[in-house]
This record gives C-alpha cells, structure tokens and sequence, in this order.
C-alpha cells in the first residue's frame, strides 16, 4: 500500500497532470464567467429586441403547452399537459452563444500565444546573429540565448569515427 501512494504521489507531482487539472479548473470557472454573460448579459438584451424571453421558448410535439398568467401570483408561468413534449429551441440558442463566445476567446488566447511565440524566435534570432558577428549582448540577452552546449572532445571524436565508417561501406 506504501508503494501505490508513492507511485501515485510521483504521478500527481508530474507537471503534467497539475498544468491538467489546473486547467480544468480554470476552464469550469471560465465556463460559469461566459454563462453568466450569456445568460444575465446577452440574452436579456436579445429578448428586449424580440419582445419576448427566447430562453424559454419552445415548440410543442406533444401535449399542450401554454405560458398563462397565474391568477393567484399574477407571474407568468408553464402550464403543460402531464404527458407533454417540449423542445426548448432557446436554451440551444443560449448554449450555441456560449459556444461561440468560449471559442472565439480560445482563438484569440491562441493567436496571442502565437504571436508572441513569434516575436521570442525572432528576438532569439536577433542575438544569436549578433553573437556569431562578435557584436556585443548584454546581459538579458544572454539569458534569452543559452550558450551552445560545450561537447566533450571524445564524443566529437566518437562521432568522426562514427562519420568515418559510414563512409567506408
């Protein structure tokens, strides 16, 4: 048993699996942040220019369904035969405009990335060029462009053996 909860603290401790689940967290709060938009920001503002809430709105495919106002409150409400069928075709609106702002927020996060991706190879490219011309860098550039690894004298040698037979057959 010692043995599974080591293996199992080796995996959870991989950076791997916590980028993972830190992510996942994000994502289900980033997830509530765009339905709450959707939901309390948007689809308010789409029903003011319909004239009518379309999150619930509905075709029926069986039964009878109505929204009536309720003589005792006075509020609007669902009223519907016990074996009714509805297909709430503005809840799927809903969803889709959740869709489409999550997506187009992941395009743009990605393109950001990219871009800067970019921009860090280029500057890299910058520095190496002036390196190889002996122009001098500072220090933050140093940093931005690790030194070339120094390769020992008998692995240069290995490999020129290696060159060498190749050649030879």
């Amino acid at each position: 048993m010692k043995k599974f909860f080591k293996d199992f603290s080796a995996f959870i401790m991989k950076g791997n699996v916590l980028d993972l689940a830190v992510g996942i967290i994000i994502g289900g709060a980033f997830n509530k942040i765009v339905s709450s938009l959707v939901n309390d920001v948007i689809m308010p503002v789409i029903s003011l220019l319909t004239k009518g809430d379309i999150s619930g709105q509905f075709f029926v495919l069986r039964g009878e369904a109505a929204y009536k106002t309720n003589p005792d409150t006075g509020l609007i409400e669902l009223y519907k035969d016990a074996d009714a069928v509805l297909l709430y075709w503005g809840k799927f609106v809903q969803s889709i405009i959740d869709f489409l702002i999550i997506g187009l927020t992941l395009f743009i996060i990605i393109k950001i990335v990219i871009m800067l991706d970019k921009r860090r190879e280029k500057r890299k490219a910058q520095i190496k060029a002036k390196l190889q011309k002996g122009e001098p860098v500072s220090e933050a550039e140093k940093e931005v462009v690790p030194p070339e690894p120094v390769i020992p004298e008998d692995i240069l040698l290995l490999r020129e053996i290696r060159d060498t037979l190749k050649k030879d057959k």
